[in-house]
């Protein structure tokens, strides 16, 4: 019989292609806030996530999935650092309800969590061992909701980073790709650094760790430790557009409402050695979406 799961924000990046996935291997339910999206034998339904969480719990008990994914999440730090209010909603209310009413009817959460949780002031990649630290509003509110989950041992938190793909939803490469396209110059950050995800490759792993039954916090990013500078560099090269429109920024020269960590790379080693797994590093990331490109 196959494993029910409830997916929240179904139709985000995440979520689609999580969705795309795996609806031949799982029965799936999806929860979408304002994009309405229609995929063969999947259920899906609207809440507003804010002004109706009370349909957050009976939906849940309702359907009384096995497995529920919370990719549900506000895209702009910035946003966050000047609405505290809203964002302690999303990101911590709606985690709080979603872990309550799973408990009570013995289901797992799947909770995607962000490399922000760290102030990037160490020298290498972070490990689960290492204290979160988070320099802005948006991590913190992100360290609140997986100390909600991690209550149930039986839940699951993915640190993860800068998910890219060829899809839609792809903010960063679509940006760099879709402006270079157009002979249209784009300035990424130089002094930022990240592991980037292939969002394929988180999806992979959400399966195996639904199959295997896994529990705990693990980091889930590419192996890559790159900047946006680079990145798009690598991005234009492979693509064959021009490099030279790839222009290099810092922080100081363009200004983020919110303050932002230097260097939050992350090692997903654990991850990969407990589900025999392994993310793909940047170049193979890149010609993954490249080939995907030819294909459409």
């Amino acid at each position: 019989m196959k494993k029910k799961i409830l997916i929240f924000g179904g139709s985000g990046l995440v979520g689609s292609v999580f969705i795309e996935s795996s609806k031949d291997l799982f029965e799936i339910i999806s929860i979408y806030n304002t994009n309405s999206h229609q995929i063969h034998n999947v259920i899906s339904k609207k809440i507003d996530f804010l002004n109706e969480r009370q349909k957050i719990s009976s939906i849940i008990e309702n359907q009384k999935p096995d497995v529920i994914i919370n990719t549900v999440a506000y895209p702009s730090v910035d946003f966050c650092e000047f609405n505290h209010n809203l964002t302690d909603q999303l990101h911590v209310d709606v985690v709080k309800d979603i872990v309550s009413t799973a408990s009570r009817i013995n289901c797992k959460v799947i909770f995607l969590s962000t490399d922000a949780v760290f102030d990037g002031k160490i020298n290498k990649k972070y490990t689960e061992e290492d204290v979160p630290e988070p320099v802005n509003y948006y991590g913190l509110s992100k360290l609140k909701a997986e100390q909600l989950v991690l209550e149930n041992p039986h839940n699951v938190v993915l640190r993860t980073a800068v998910i890219y793909g060829w899809h839609e939803k792809s903010r960063f490469t679509n940006w760099i790709l879709g402006y270079l396209k157009e002979n249209k110059k784009v300035d990424p950050f130089i002094d930022q650094f990240n592991t980037p995800t292939l969002v394929d490759d988180l999806v992979k792993s959400m399966i195996k760790i639904i199959e295997l039954d896994v529990s705990g916090l693990f980091h889930a990013t590419g192996k890559t430790c790159i900047n946006r500078f680079d990145f798009a560099k690598k991005l234009a090269i492979s693509f064959g557009y021009d490099e030279k429109l790839v222009i290099p920024v810092t922080s100081k020269q363009k200004k983020q409402d919110a303050p932002r960590p230097k260097s939050t790379c992350l090692d997903s080693s654990k991850l990969e050695n407990l589900i025999n797994f392994q993310f793909m590093d940047i170049d193979h990331g890149i010609s993954f979406i490249l080939d995907k490109s030819r294909d459409v």
